[in-house]
């Protein structure tokens, strides 16, 4: 078994493209619509075989509370990883990314957390190499 596709929930889908693309530097994998329903996902540039991320619209009850709930809390709704965690906290800066937490030192990693202007909160992990 393989994890293929997983989801974040999103109030603006369009708003969201920008983002995960300009400010995140996530490619765009999927993106058609039938009707109102838009499927829509994202790729790292540096797999774009691998996982994707579907952003999706969180209009439905259970997906507002939950994406709500999650950012009251704190809590992020995705966790990204980076070899350099520095330099991309000092690129999404100059995009205009609006971080909740600068790098920060964690037992056996950096962090940074960023808002996705979205409704949900974005970790970015640089792991410790020994």
């Amino acid at each position: 078994m393989r994890i293929r596709l997983t989801t974040i929930y999103v109030d603006d889908q369009k708003k969201a493209l920008r983002f995960y693309t300009e400010v995140l530097g996530f490619e765009k994998k999927a993106d058609f619509s039938n009707g109102p329903y838009r499927w829509l996902t994202m790729v790292s540039p540096d797999e774009p075989e691998d996982t994707e991320l579907q952003l999706a619209l969180g209009d439905n009850p259970a997906a507002k509370a939950y994406q709500q709930a999650l950012f009251q809390q704190g809590q992020p709704a995705a966790m990204f990883f980076t070899d350099d965690l520095q330099a991309d906290y000092e690129r999404m800066k100059a995009r205009s990314a609006e971080f909740t937490m600068p790098p920060t030192d964690v037992t056996a990693s950096k962090i940074a957390q960023l808002s996705d202007t979205c409704g949900n909160l974005i970790q970015i992990t640089q792991l410790e190499r020994g």
